[in-house]
Formats: C-alpha cells, structure tokens, sequence
C-alpha cells in the first residue's frame, strides 16, 4: 500500500509541474486534463517496467519520452512550435520520476 501511495504522489507532483505552465499560458481544460492523467499514469509503467537492462536513471526519461511520442506527434501536426518543449518536457519529468522512484521505493 506504501508503494502504490508514492506512486500515486509522485504521479501528482509530476503531473502538477507539467500543468502549472499549461494553466498560466490558459491553454484548453481537456489538454490540461489530458497531461495530468498522463503524468499521473506515467510513474506506474516506469516504476514497474523492465527495458532491457537499461540503468534505472535512463529508464524513465525513455520511457516517458516513447509514451508521450503519439500525442506529440498528433500536436505537431497542428502547432509545430510546441512539439519540442514537449519532447524535452516528457525526457525530463521522465527522468525525475525514474530517480524518485529509485529513491523512494
């Protein structure tokens, strides 16, 4: 149960810090609920995957930037000035959440 709690908190904060820019820029409600279901979800599949033996701090930043590459794809098509903070968004938060959960669980 302690697991599955920080889990979820660190789905929270990482969530948080994605849409804290999104509310300030007053982006769509359905985008900004979108990302924070993604973040939230995100720390379950990277704390719980195994990819290939690869060193416990790189596999949330590939993870989180091969899950997010689908919606980032379908964002370029329409605005392609946010397609990089994007991808640099989804490596780093990626990333943190990969050594949070290294040093929490």
């Amino acid at each position: 149960m302690k697991t599955f709690l920080l889990t979820c908190l660190i789905g929270m904060i990482a969530g948080a810090i994605d849409i804290l820019p999104m509310i300030k820029m007053k982006l769509d409600r359905h985008s900004i609920a979108s990302a924070f279901v993604f973040y939230f979800i995100l720390p379950f599949v990277i704390l719980d995957i195994d990819l290939f033996s690869l060193a416990w701090w790189l596999k949330g930043g590939v993870t989180g930037l091969s899950m997010a590459l689908p919606i980032i794809i379908m964002v370029a098509k329409e605005d392609k000035k946010s397609a990089p903070p994007m991808l640099i968004m989804s490596a780093v938060l990626g990333t943190l959440i990969g050594i949070a959960g290294h040093f929490l669980l």
